[in-house]
């Protein structure tokens, strides 16, 4: 990745995809945290084949940036998709699976690492 461009917010319904290991801690709470928030479209989808929701070329194609917790996922994805990730921009944010979902440390971990990216809700706003 190239440089640390945030966003721009008028890039309304830029498409996120976040992407753990089972899709049911970080990167599902990183798909709550924007959950309503209208400058952007969020899904999120896990590597393991026991993931909640099972990460697709599909997806790849539809995120115009994505989000991964850990190198391992890249590596994966990379390994699986290599074609659905040309021109992909993709991010590790080095988040360990060391949370529960929607734990407040995960969500304050999320803002840190998003934050050079992304327009992020207000804390208030996250449901």
């Amino acid at each position: 990745m190239a440089g640390r461009a945030r966003i721009n917010p008028d890039d309304s319904g830029l498409k996120l995809l976040f992407v753990c290991s089972r899709n049911k801690l970080r990167s599902l709470t990183a798909e709550k945290l924007f959950e309503g928030f209208p400058a952007y479209q969020v899904r999120s989808a896990g590597t393991q084949p026991e993931a909640r929701i099972v990460i697709t070329a599909g997806h790849i194609g539809w995120a115009d940036l994505i989000f991964v917790m850990e190198k391992s996922h890249l590596d994966k994805i990379r390994r699986k998709f290599p074609d659905a990730l040309q021109g992909k921009r993709v991010i590790t944010l080095q988040i360990p699976d060391d949370y529960e979902y929607m734990q407040p440390e995960l969500l304050d971990e999320l803002r840190g690492k998003l934050g050079p990216y992304l327009l992020l809700p207000e804390e208030h706003e996250v449901r």
